[in-house]
């Protein structure tokens, strides 16, 4: 089985893992890269084994990752799985303001594609940042690695 991804270092180095991973499961898998200007009309008609692809969000929310990933129409869904149910419980999560209840449905949500098998997460990744003692006034966001970009009040005490 080939297994395709982009010619990007943080993807190729996913897919190696994962095409390693298969390997040791008695598989015959192989990492075929593909270039970036092809990448995404491959995806979106399909023309792959398996693919490995990466998906980020500047939130942490439901609404923008299981939506992007797994709602019928989304142009993102790349392996075009589409369950009536699991619509249904997308639009729910997105509407419950109460946080415990959103929680049980999102767990809920999940539980379906897991059971389904659809577009299976292979891994999360991890980012971290470092900065100087003498960069003053930044606030690290809680919620994301892209909303505190903003350095209006960031300054050198040097």
């Amino acid at each position: 089985m080939k297994v395709s991804t982009r010619d990007l270092a943080a993807y190729k180095d996913a897919a190696v893992i994962f095409v390693d991973q298969l390997n040791q499961l008695h598989f015959a898998a192989q990492l075929e890269i593909i270039e970036l200007s092809v990448w995404f009309g491959r995806a979106a008609r399909q023309d792959y084994w398996v693919a490995l692809n990466l998906t980020g969000s500047s939130v942490d929310d439901p609404d923008a990752i299981l939506l992007e990933s797994y709602a019928c129409d989304s142009e993102y869904n790349y392996a075009k799985y589409c369950n009536p149910e699991v619509s249904k419980l997308l639009e729910a999560q997105s509407a419950e303001t109460d946080v415990a209840k959103r929680r049980e449905i999102v767990w809920e949500i999940e539980r379906i594609l897991n059971e389904d098998v659809a577009r299976p997460i292979i891994l999360h990744g991890r980012s971290a940042r470092c900065r100087q003692p003498y960069v003053k006034g930044h606030v690290r966001a809680a919620n994301s690695i892209y909303s505190s970009w903003r350095h209006e009040q960031v300054w050198l005490d040097k």
